[in-house]
């Protein structure tokens, strides 16, 4: 049984993001491993630093594993610690190099096998959006090759704006079929098991064909 997948769209352990202690309850982890592997031009361990803060507060312990470049990614060590872990979370604005460092390597290898036997898997702004197939390129929003963790969704994070204003671009750009979700800051959706539901303080939006849908049109299927 595959574990809860968590896409924030951004301002990550703060205090509106209250739904960090229902995931850590959710599987009882203890120890939350961060791969700030989309943060490596942005002081990574800044990063951490906060993640190691924030978790404290909610009596769970940070395990940072330096996946910054592609050489990390083929380390066995590193993916034996992300193929153990409970909780894993992913973080940073450089999307491309996200997915540039982990496909086809034995760290996303791992972190599938983590997530599909149990795990958490969160990820948060342009990191979660690098987590889906298509991913969202912020670069001039258009549409790239994501990591395919699930397919046929894209993640719009950061979405404070109206959506249909200030992204029409995007959604002209989004092929007929493909679910488009936007989500505010320290706000989440979470897929557990086949359903998805939205938590946090902001709000979530879906949109197929450039019309809004609800929530029951994202799709529930993992590459």
């Amino acid at each position: 049984m595959r574990g809860p997948l968590a896409l924030v769209g951004g301002g990550e352990w703060s205090s509106g993001c209250t739904f960090d202690a229902e995931l850590l309850a959710s599987v009882d982890a203890e120890e939350v491993v961060v791969l700030p592997t989309a943060a490596a031009f942005e002081n990574p361990h800044r990063y951490v630093d906060r993640a190691a803060a924030w978790f404290a507060e909610l009596g769970a312990k940070v395990r940072a594993v330096d996946v910054l470049q592609r050489t990390d990614a083929l380390d066995d060590a590193h993916a034996a610690v992300v193929r153990d872990a409970s909780f894993v979370y992913l973080a940073g604005d450089s999307p491309m190099h996200l997915r540039s460092v982990l496909k086809d390597t034995p760290v996303w290898e791992a972190l599938v096998a983590a997530w599909r036997g149990g795990a958490v898997v969160a990820g948060s702004g342009n990191a979660g959006s690098a987590l889906l197939d298509p991913m969202f390129d912020p670069r001039g929003g258009a549409f790239t090759v994501g990591l395919g963790l699930v397919g046929n969704l894209a993640l719009l994070p950061n979405a404070e704006d109206d959506v249909a204003e200030h992204h029409r671009r995007t959604l002209e750009l989004a092929d007929p079929g493909l679910v488009l979700a936007t989500v505010q800051r320290c706000t989440a959706l979470v897929l557990e098991g086949d359903a998805w539901r939205a938590v946090g303080a902001g709000q979530v939006r879906v949109f197929v064909g450039g019309e809004e849908r609800g929530l029951d049109a994202l799709p529930a299927t993992s590459a």
